[in-house]
């Protein structure tokens, strides 16, 4: 059975401790986090954890199962194979020698992004979008020399369903 990108949204108590067990959980049973966002909801006592792994769906419902068997899980929702939206934000600096400036500028209108902050040799360039966005830019920039890159990873939602 072939391996896929699945996205997890967990709702947990946010308290102390809550991460590391769920992280201790992936890690012990040699389960890999491609990326990992936490924060609070709406609520203060509770936090999204949202995770991407890559697994077959058998692992899934294995992983699913185990997550909503630990204390402070409230509700584990594969996003995966649904109707949601994703995101990402990333910061890219790039090498701004003088003859390249206009095209990196060119390249910040086109996919609506910002720069965030200038240097003598260099632009700092904030972007959100999803993976294909993501991986456009990045090729384009890369022949233009890029220095970092720090990424948020993905954090998802369903989407409400239309009314007709």
């Amino acid at each position: 059975m072939s391996e896929e990108k699945n996205i997890l949204s967990i709702l947990v108590d946010n308290e102390p401790g809550v991460l590391s067990r769920i992280v201790g959980l992936f890690s012990g049973r040699g389960y890999n986090i491609e990326s990992l966002c936490v924060a609070e909801t709406m609520d203060p006592l509770v936090s999204r954890i949202t995770i991407t792994t890559m697994a077959n769906l058998p692992l899934v419902e294995q992983i699913k199962k185990q997550l909503n068997k630990l204390v402070n899980v409230i509700k584990v929702h594969e996003l995966t194979g649904t109707k949601f939206v994703q995101r990402e934000l990333v910061l890219i600096k790039v090498k701004a020698r003088p003859e390249h400036r206009a095209e990196i500028l060119r390249i910040v209108d086109i996919f609506r992004c910002k720069v965030i902050d200038v240097g003598l040799e260099h632009y700092t360039l904030e972007i959100t979008g999803d993976e294909d966005k993501l991986s456009a830019i990045l090729s384009l920039l890369k022949p233009i020399g890029i220095k970092e890159i720090a990424r948020t990873g993905i954090i998802a939602m369903f989407r409400e369903p239309k009314n007709n």
